[in-house]
């Protein structure tokens, strides 16, 4: 049964049913305006919760005990480390396959990563996915299509050309005053922690060498060994690093800082006391969206920026990305749903880490991996949002699993 039959036989149904005394005109009447509402909406269904959830004790409570949810998603957005991927950095094979059951349900897939667009074409490029599938990379300051590669079309058939749909640049005079900002003495100089990321995509969806850009290599690559090896090809080392920005018209799309969860902490506070710069990831464990102001009539109102921390605890690992304000991996999704005619209540959305906090407040529905950091987990449960197995445990599929076998 489809989705339209599903509505038509339930109203149907409630229309030719006596209900509390009500006369037959009125319930109708009543049928056909939610007939009208519900047909181009997701459905409003009375099922029971997913088993194969439930039976691993990864749904909340509150949710447990509720036999009402959205179904039904137009629009499946999901991160990639931790997420997506398991620990060996691959797509598992039930994974894959829960993908390509939703995109033959005609389910839009929406891969959303703090990676650069080549960086996770590495792992998406051999999947097959639809080539209109869609790539939100850089925690949303790009948007593409992923397109295919020749290899993927057949023989003798044309590649398809990723397709740029959304871009943001952080303005040039923010990004040199962030590198002056974040100059100190010893430990708290963060210039060698930086990187700069520029958008070099070409139409094969290969980077060039100058998209990523560095002042100084030893902290960097003590602190992410394999992230500075794999991307080796694309890598300028250049001191002082204000250099990169030589020319106004080629501002970066964004800007890292990689350290220790102590010293990003650091970082982040230190930023965190200019006007304009937000964090949309959370402070000393709780969420926050706050700016800290430092000074009323600085000049340094003019740069705004926006913070989005990733966190590895078993690693002693942080990652700080610094991108143009109100940009997100959340702002970026309900701008595509926007292009798409999708509703917010119509997107699903799946995560590990707070850079994914902003899609899955965004979504109608929020799944979070189980392995995701225990502070992050108890506001999921907080909020309701459902927790599926860890990235190890296919979590992924399990979520997508349960929305292909309720009735749409």
């Amino acid at each position: 049964m489809d989705r339209t039959d599903w509505i038509e036989r339930t109203l149907s149904s409630l229309s030719a049913a006596p209900l509390f005394d009500i006369p037959q005109p009125y319930i109708c009447h009543f049928a056909a305006k939610w007939r009208n509402l519900l047909l181009p909406l997701p459905i409003l269904a009375v099922i029971n919760p997913p088993s194969i959830l439930k039976s691993v004790g990864h749904l909340p409570a509150a949710e447990t005990n509720s036999s009402i949810r959205l179904i039904a998603p137009r629009l499946i957005a999901i991160d990639m480390d931790g997420t997506l991927l398991g620990d060996d950095g691959h797509v598992s094979a039930r994974n894959l396959s829960s993908l390509r059951a939703a995109e033959a349900a005609g389910i839009q897939l929406a891969i959303a990563t703090g990676r650069r667009h080549s960086f996770a074409m590495r792992v998406l490029r051999p999947l097959g996915l639809h080539p209109d599938s869609i790539l939100i990379s850089s925690n949303g300051t790009i948007t593409r299509t992923l397109g295919a590669p020749a290899s993927l079309q057949g023989i003798s058939a044309l590649p398809i050309p990723s397709q740029l749909l959304a871009r943001t640049h952080l303005p040039h005079a923010t990004a040199l005053w962030l590198c002056a900002h974040i100059r100190g003495e010893g430990d708290q100089d963060f210039r060698n922690a930086l990187v700069l990321t520029f958008d070099r995509t070409q139409p094969d969806g290969e980077d060039s060498r100058g998209a990523l850009v560095v002042e100084r290599l030893d902290h960097l690559t003590a602190s992410i060994s394999r992230w500075m090896a794999a991307n080796e090809p694309y890598l300028l080392q250049i001191h002082p690093i204000e250099r990169a920005l030589a020319d106004p018209s080629d501002p970066p799309i964004q800007a890292m800082l990689c350290g220790t969860l102590q010293r990003m902490a650091r970082a982040e506070a230190r930023l965190l006391e200019y006007p304009g710069v937000t964090a949309s990831t959370h402070i000393h464990g709780q969420p926050s969206h706050k700016v800290v102001r430092r000074s009323s009539n600085s000049d340094e109102t003019d740069h705004q920026l926006s913070l989005h921390r990733t966190e590895y605890p078993a690693r002693n690992l942080s990652i700080i990305d610094i991108l143009p304000a109100n940009c997100s991996k959340g702002a970026a999704l309900l701008s595509l749903a926007r292009a798409r005619n999708i509703a917010a209540a119509q997107i699903l959305a799946i995560g590990d880490n707070w850079n994914d906090i902003s899609m899955l407040q965004a979504a109608g529905r929020a799944v979070l991996m189980d392995n995701a950091p225990e502070d992050l987990k108890a506001l999921a449960r907080a909020r309701n949002w459902r927790i599926a197995p860890s990235n190890r445990d296919d979590g992924v599929a399990h979520a997508i699993e349960s929305t292909l076998t309720v009735p749409r």
